[in-house]
């Protein structure tokens, strides 16, 4: 009887530890399906002056962090204010110009126009009676060969400076034709974009900082000419600070566009930071050498990119972080 008694002990002993185990086995399976491995993935941004010049000041240097809007560094703006007065001379002048032609001319130089056309009428009839009376007496010998030529010739040019005092007239009457005014029109409008690009580059003589950060390398020195586009700084973004991990195609199911994660840095593991999956590949590719493990090398990953909610300066640049969903 004692050993039927015993026996049925060691059955059920043996039924609770194989359950035990069995359980033990799946939990440990379900936790590695909730946890991914990964970096820290931060932007570096290049900054750069979008015009050339000579550096007057460097406000930062290597490692100091900054706000958006900060100013890093300052050209010599002297050249550049010498080229926006400039500019906008010329709008005043093209401005004037083309506010006469749409306006037209002025009635009192419309008056003179007139007078020169009567006056160079009366030269004509002067010159003509002179030509008449010098070929009056020309058969009677009374004058000679030269004077009628000259009185000729006196004719010839009262006539044209009437011809050449009438078209003027009729021009100041008629004011300016439309294609003048569409002319002048259009060399206003390229004098104000002229001003507008002067104040841009004044204004691209000042460098500020796109964003929050931190300044990584320092290119330039006080006083040294650069060129536009050249790099001047690099500046880590502070935000937004991603993770970048990879999910194989079983665990795809948990960790879903939106889903709310935790994170562990190797360096600091008792830190812990929130964390929202913002993007999933929706292609897959093989496993990158940064998470590769022997049972891995052939196998298909989805890319996927944890946007942390509390980031601090302890999440550096390419840090090894440990990804799990919340509960």
């Amino acid at each position: 009887m004692q050993k039927r008694v015993l026996a049925a002990v060691l059955l059920v002993a043996a039924a609770a530890a194989a359950a035990g185990y069995l359980f033990y086995q799946r939990a440990g399976e379900a936790r590695r399906q909730l946890t991914l491995y990964g970096n820290v993935d931060i932007r570096d941004v290049s900054l750069a002056f979008r015009v050339a010049g000579r550096v007057a000041e460097v406000a930062v240097d290597e490692g100091d962090s900054v706000k958006a809007g900060q100013v890093l560094a300052r050209l010599d703006p002297e050249p550049l204010r010498h080229n926006l007065d400039n500019a906008r001379a010329a709008v005043d002048a093209l401005s004037a110009r083309n506010a006469l032609m749409r306006k037209g001319n002025r009635s009192e130089d419309v008056e003179q126009a007139r007078a020169r056309q009567a006056a160079a009428q009366a030269a004509l009839a002067q010159a003509e009676q002179e030509l008449a009376r010098q070929a009056g007496l020309a058969p009677e010998g009374a004058t000679s060969r030269q004077s009628l030529d000259v009185a000729r010739s006196q004719r010839d040019q009262a006539a044209a400076q009437l011809r050449a005092a009438s078209e003027q007239f009729k021009a100041m009457e008629r004011g300016f034709r439309p294609e003048e005014i569409a002319e002048s029109d259009a060399q206003l409008k390229q004098a104000r974009a002229n001003l507008d690009s002067a104040g841009l580059a004044l204004r691209d003589a000042v460098l500020q900082a796109p964003s929050d950060g931190m300044i990584l390398t320092r290119a330039i020195e006080k006083g040294s000419m650069v060129q536009a586009g050249a790099p001047a700084f690099s500046l880590s973004l502070r935000k937004p600070v991603w993770a970048r991990a990879y999910v194989s195609e079983t665990q795809l199911g948990h960790f879903s566009s939106g889903t709310r994660v935790l994170l562990r840095g190797d360096t600091h593991p008792d830190k812990e930071y929130r964390g929202v999956v913002g993007f999933v590949s929706s292609t897959a590719e093989f496993t990158p050498k940064s998470v590769e493990t022997a049972d891995l090398r052939t196998s298909l990953v989805y890319r996927i990119r944890v946007v942390v909610s509390d980031p601090d300066e302890q999440l550096t640049q390419g840090m090894p972080v440990t990804i799990r969903r919340a509960p």
